[in-house]
């Protein structure tokens, strides 16, 4: 008797979709949080726009970054609290509110944290006498009012 094997099927081919790299994917994320890092961001919306999980994502963020997404977002606020410390003539209570911190405390402990001293010494110490003359805080909060609402897609009274 022979054994004649029937004939093997092969399945159909399927295009091969290159793979975003994971770096690509990070980025995206970390570009949201350098957008829009005064809106309040939690790891689902961040994991979200980088298509991960969240733990992979946050498991993947520090492991090519160095920091926690979380970390590297409240560094992003802290440097931009910096800029308008330096900048502009508003308190530290509206620079907290402006860069998405939601309590003074939390702004001025971690603030006190990353740059070695509280805002206000900030403010006082390296900037008065070197800076020029700081923007006016009702034009700060027009121009950030504006800009965030057209983020929003609203129109700003007027």
């Amino acid at each position: 008797m022979t054994d004649l094997a029937a004939p093997t099927r092969r399945a159909p081919a399927v295009p091969v979709v290159p793979a975003v790299p994971v770096v690509v994917r990070l980025r995206r994320a970390r570009d949201l949080m350098d957008r829009c890092y005064a809106e309040p961001l939690d790891l689902d919306a961040l994991a979200a726009e980088a298509g991960f999980s969240r733990y992979h994502f946050a498991r993947a963020f520090r492991a090519t970054y160095g920091e926690t997404p979380r970390a590297y977002l409240t560094r992003r606020r802290v440097e931009r609290a910096k800029d308008l410390l330096r900048s502009a003539d508003i308190t530290v209570t509206e620079v907290c509110m402006l860069v998405g911190f939601s309590s003074l405390g939390s702004f001025s402990s971690r603030f006190r944290e990353l740059v070695g001293l509280p805002p206000s010494e900030y403010r006082r110490r390296n900037w008065t006498e070197r800076a020029p003359l700081p923007v006016p805080g009702c034009f700060v909060m027009a121009w950030t009012r504006t800009a965030i609402a057209e983020k929003r897609g609203d129109h700003p009274a007027q």
